[in-house]
């Protein structure tokens, strides 16, 4: 990346989409990342012009181990975390009607800060800095109108097709940092029932905070106490109706109930 690269510029319309919940076309190409540090600088940069307009700040974050040559690294901010049904959305439009895009995860809560420091966190403080485990639904919606089109540094740019996240019930913190693989069932109040063999990406479910806290430190950052960290979807994404009530479960772990409806405004 040059100190050239005009970061400031392409966070403006990604953050104008996020605000007013629309998608178009992909980024001119003038300011359109190429390269990972690029697509960061992006992604820094929406986070600091959301949070200035928004009043907001960084409430979690999503990660997964990264694959080779890429990043799967993006803020999740606090006005966008909800906890209590309905759940607010940008919908996916479809010939059936408006559709919730989420993703089943867990979410491990912070109850201290990790923060900058030179010398490498190990495991076990990070396990001793989680406080509590819980079940959560990440809520998808990309500011793209073909993020099929799109190369990966645009997608990771724009925070990984993230529009927020949705915190379900507390679940047992070894039974969940154990959970690898476990069957999810969706049963909708219209009769409808989706059935999913969850199977977490990188088997541990806790194996990617330990990345995350680490390249946060490489870049001078930290985890904030309080911050939750969803690690990878244990069964891509879901579609499912809107106002509807929703209940999921998680065999073994816990069942939590929801509702999803189009967001007007933020």
């Amino acid at each position: 990346m040059t100190a050239s690269f005009p970061a400031a510029e392409a966070a403006a319309i990604l953050v104008a989409r996020r605000v007013s919940g629309s998608q178009a076309e992909r980024l001119p190409e003038h300011c359109r990342p190429h390269t990972l540090e690029q697509a960061l600088a992006i992604q820094a940069a929406v986070t600091d012009q959301w949070c200035e307009q928004m009043e907001d700040n960084i409430g979690g974050w999503k990660c997964l181990l990264p694959p080779q040559d890429t990043l799967v690294v993006g803020p999740i901010y606090t006005r966008t975390i909800d906890s209590v049904p309905p759940v607010s959305l940008w919908p996916k439009t479809t010939p059936l009607g408006d559709l919730a895009r989420i993703e089943p995860e867990l979410a491990f809560f912070f109850g201290k800060d990790l923060p900058a420091r030179a010398e490498p966190y190990t495991p076990a403080e990070v396990d001793t800095a989680i406080v509590r485990t819980h079940m959560a639904l990440e809520l998808i919606n990309s500011r793209y109108a073909d993020p099929a089109s799109c190369e990966f540094p645009e997608i990771l740019a724009d925070g990984l097709v993230n529009q927020g996240l949705f915190i379900g019930p507390e679940v047992d913190a070894d039974s969940a940092r154990a959970a690898s693989s476990f069957t999810i069932n969706l049963y909708c109040a219209n009769g409808e029932m989706i059935e999913r063999q969850g199977q977490h990406p990188d088997i541990h479910p806790r194996a990617p905070l330990y990345w995350l806290v680490e390249f946060l430190r490489s870049r001078g950052e930290g985890i904030v106490a309080g911050q939750a960290v969803i690690t990878g979807s244990f069964a891509g994404v879901i579609e499912v109706p809107l106002n509807t009530n929703i209940r999921i479960d998680y065999a073994g772990l816990g069942s939590m109930e929801v509702s999803f409806n189009a967001r007007q405004t933020i």
